[in-house]
Order: C-alpha cells, then structure tokens, then sequence
C-alpha cells in the first residue's frame, strides 16, 4: 500500500513526464478514484469512462500539483468528485432499452475490497452522524450527490455564503473524526 509520501512523489514524477510513475499512481489510487466516480455517477460505466477522463486530466495538471501539507489523494479526490460531478450534470435522460440488460456481469469489487469498502462505509457513516443532520444532509449531498451550493442553499433556506460555511466547518469535523 503507498503511502501519502509515495503518492505525493509519483505525482510530481508524473508532472514531469515520468510514465512509470504515471503507472504507478495509477495502480495505487484507481480502486479508491473509480469508488468516487461510481458513486457520484451511480453507474460502472460511465463510472469508468470518467476514471480514464480523471487520469488524462492528471496527467495534464500533474506539474502544477503543489506539495502543501495536505493529502495527495484530496487533489486527487477532488479531481475525480469535480469530473464525475460534470459528467453528472451534463448526462441525459437515462435511455430505458434492452442494451440495459447486459450490465448485469458482477464487475464488482473483490469480497475483500468490499470488506475494506464497508469498514470505510461505516467510519464516514458514523462521522457524518457526528454532525448536526441539517450539515450532514449538506455533506452528501454536495459531495454524494453532486448538488451545487446553490441547490443546497436553496433546499436549506439559508444564503449561499453560509451553506459554503457549513461545508467548510462540516468538512473539518469530519477530517477530525476520520484520523481519530
């Protein structure tokens, strides 16, 4: 397993063109990147495409990663959720057809990565509990559903300056609750 040092090494190889780095980074943080992208997507494929999208988009932006203190895998993160989140508001109807009956082949996780997946589950799950239900409500939707500020603002009665407050400080607990 790499740690945050790695990651954060093979990302700035990666900026400076290095392929086996970019390989590297790649089998180091896809499962967790793809993760996000399903989740936001609520669909494998398309969950994939914006994996390969996420990947090409580092590639690109690998040389102004700046080393800052924080997790490598946050900018990562925030790449996949930020790509995953466009692709969500740009898709279209979803077509009803008969091409739908062949997604049904089990291309899930390995019955240890869903244990892992489920152990990480229920540590954000009981964080998020942690948090006043309005602020927790706000998390998943911006961060889980793909919401905008303005749509949870708007959901919540509050102005956009403050649901952006509420994000920020809810993020804080839960990065506190998370390390604990």
């Amino acid at each position: 397993m790499a740690t945050i040092a790695d990651i954060e090494g093979m990302i700035l190889r990666t900026g400076r063109g290095d392929r086996a780095a970019f390989s590297l980074l790649y089998e180091a943080t896809s499962a967790k990147l793809f993760g996000v992208c399903l989740r936001v997507l609520n669909n494998r494929a398309e969950a994939e495409d914006a994996l390969q999208d996420v990947y090409v988009k580092v590639w690109q932006k690998a040389s102004g990663y700046a080393v800052n203190g924080y997790s490598p895998m946050t900018w990562l993160i925030t790449v996949a959720r930020n790509l995953a989140i466009d692709k969500l508001r740009a898709r279209k109807a979803p077509a009803k057809n008969i091409e739908d009956a062949y997604d049904l082949a089990d291309n899930g996780p390995t019955p240890e990565m869903a244990v892992v997946q489920k152990s990480e589950r229920a540590q954000i799950d009981g964080c998020l509990d942690e948090l006043d239900p309005t602020h927790a409500d706000a998390v998943r939707g911006a961060y889980l559903m793909g919401d905008t500020y303005q749509d949870l603002a708007d959901r919540a009665g509050v102005p956009i300056n403050t649901m952006r407050t509420w994000l920020r400080r809810s993020l804080a607990k839960l990065k506190g609750c998370l390390s604990r």
